[in-house]
């Protein structure tokens, strides 16, 4: 039986209405006296590591968790027919998709092909003009062009008319994917998915982004040559030294970071810190990223810039810039994302604010759909995300066009898998496409089938959405004195890393405090100077919380009121010294 959650602190009912729980035994006082390691053993037990494992999960490695790729269904078919196109000096054509999960499995495959000989060439499609995944048009023009050996990363799944098509083209088509399938598989040569339904002991790694498959079937393919007797008398790839793509595209797919997954990123940042992408490198310089990469670093300033050429600008750029071995190629792609990134950001925010209107007529649905005319079919998944953390319900935001056609983008909250629901919306003929994984999902639907698609989705999800948000409460892994929001601590809490979906960041109470001074900073976010019994100050971060409950809260608050505040210990390193403070998710008065 599951323990009951123990309240902590005595907090029922916070600024934002929810209780705070622990997430394992309370721990207090860790200002006064904590030893790293007791601290790291307690934070991965409580996030489901198991006792007899905890060295494993301590320093995750790829040997430790890697599976042995054969599990995978097709993936010795897949890896075969790539050994014969390497041995056969095979024309081939890696087809990607156009977010950062793509590029990264994409540029994967295409620098292993390089270093065996190959000359890969790589396709992604437009986002506004083509739309996710392949056609059969496309498909067809690289058959025609010379190729008969196509790769597709992360799309392939659903595309049962465009396989169809290749199949009559003459095309073998590999389809290296990680979203959800349909009972039914399309004619692929090979199809390497462990979210498959037929899948047995490769089920287990259905939390996979597209570019950790990718790195499997690398593994496979170097496998099944050395097999053969290729490296006989030529170098074998390095395949580990891949593992920045990896990271980077397991981070900024917001794939759980549990098993495998965290190997990946843990030794994909060590690679990553080595800079020897020259791509990565240029990436990080134009983000103003100078000290190694940690894993926030890969969801919130690599990952952004990447998305943003298939968002609002050219959709191969992320390719490009990943595969480039040119140095002002590499710098001139990275600018250009970067500006790219901003204009993103001007996008985002007046679709945005547009959604969040049309969201609040509703505001007590089980799931948000929001809709509007000409809306930006690049930043609608972004928006997705921040009506999903607004409102914490499951939200789809859809961009129709001139035509009545609308695509949308769905994120989900944890217990309610939204790829299934609108794969079942799609079997229901209220799509014209759709899928996805259970966290987030793509559709395409015809504007006067919107209400529809929102009564089946409310009826389908309002149950488990229900359970979702009964279950809600801040998760608190220690409580402290703020002088203990230290940097010490910040290090001590980086050992239990990496952290992010499935793998929860730590978070610490930090109080009692008082507000001595607040404002508001950037765009909307509230900035707090706190003061503690203890006599010590800390600096507090609410990031686009300026309207929120706890922003008003924090702005207006007394100076003799005192109050428990929780979130997540950072270093601000933008001073000559580093110093810790803390991004609030909460606050609670005592009293």
């Amino acid at each position: 039986m599951t323990a009951e959650p123990r309240l902590a602190l005595g907090v029922r009912r916070s600024i934002l209405g929810q209780p705070w729980h622990w997430r394992g035994a309370p721990a207090d006082n860790l200002d006064a006296s904590f030893s790293p390691d007791d601290l790291v053993t307690r934070l991965l037990l409580t996030r489901g590591c198991p006792r007899d494992a905890l060295d494993a999960h301590r320093a995750p490695t790829i040997r430790g968790f890697m599976p042995d790729p054969s599990i995978f269904r097709d993936m010795d078919k897949a890896a075969s027919r790539l050994a014969d196109a390497v041995q056969a000096r095979e024309p081939v054509t890696v087809f990607g998709d156009y977010d950062v999960d793509g590029a990264t499995s994409a540029a994967l495959l295409i620098r292993l092909l390089r270093q065996l000989g190959l000359l890969p060439a790589y396709y992604i499609p437009d986002r506004l003009m083509e739309g996710y995944g392949p056609s059969g048009e496309a498909l067809v023009r690289i058959a025609n062009s010379g190729t008969r050996l196509i790769v597709t990363v992360d799309c392939g799944a659903q595309a049962f008319e465009a396989l169809d098509t290749a199949r009559a083209a003459g095309a073998d088509v590999v389809v290296v994917d990680h979203h959800k399938c349909a009972a039914q598989l399309p004619a692929a040569y090979a199809l390497v998915n462990p979210n498959r339904l037929d899948e047995e002991e490769g089920a287990a790694h259905g939390h996979l982004a597209a570019v950790g498959v990718a790195f499997l079937l690398g593994a496979a393919l170097l496998r099944e040559l050395r097999r053969r007797g290729w490296f006989a008398a030529r170098p074998e790839p390095k395949l580990i030294e891949l593992l920045d793509l990896v990271a980077l595209g397991t981070v900024a797919d917001v794939a759980q970071l549990r098993g495998l997954n965290r190997a990946f990123v843990a030794q994909g940042l060590k690679v990553m810190a080595a800079r020897r992408n020259i791509g990565l490198a240029a990436l990080a310089e134009a983000a103003r990223l100078t000290r190694a990469p940690l894993c926030h670093d890969l969801g919130f300033a690599l990952g952004p810039r990447i998305n943003a050429g298939g968002r609002v600008g050219k959709s191969d750029l992320g390719v490009r810039l990943l595969t480039t071995e040119d140095a002002d190629e590499a710098r001139q792609i990275a600018e250009e994302l970067d500006r790219l990134n901003e204009e993103r950001r001007a996008i985002e925010a007046e679709v945005q604010e547009a959604a969040e209107a049309a969201c609040r007529v509703c505001a007590n649905a089980m799931i948000h759909v929001a809709a509007g005319e000409g809306w930006h079919p690049g930043v609608i998944g972004i928006v997705a995300g921040r009506l999903k953390e607004r409102f914490n319900r499951p939200a789809i935001v859809i961009g129709v066009d001139e035509t009545g056609i609308g695509k949308g983008s769905g994120r989900s909250v944890p217990g309610v898998d939204l790829g299934a629901a609108i794969l079942a919306a799609k079997d229901e003929g209220l799509l014209i496409a759709g899928g996805g994984h259970a966290m987030a999902a793509g559709l395409t639907v015809a504007a006067d089938r919107i209400d529809a698609l929102k009564a089946f989705l409310h009826d389908r999800l309002a149950e488990g959405v229900n359970a979702a948000t009964a279950s809600r409460a801040l998760q608190l892994d220690a409580a402290l004195a703020p002088r203990g929001v230290a940097p010490s601590l910040v290090e001590a809490l980086e050992l239990a890393g990496p952290y992010g979906m499935g793998w929860a960041a730590p978070r610490v109470a930090a109080g009692l405090v008082r507000v001595v001074k607040c404002d508001v900073v950037g765009n909307g976010h509230v900035r707090a100077i706190l003061s503690g019994d203890d006599g010590a100050s800390l600096k507090a971060v609410a990031f686009r919380s300026a309207e929120t409950e706890l922003g008003q809260a924090l702005l207006a608050a007394p100076k003799d009121r005192k109050l428990w505040v929780a979130g997540r210990p950072k270093l601000d390193d933008w001073g000559s010294r580093p110093a810790a403070e803390l991004h609030l998710d909460d606050a609670a008065w005592c009293d």
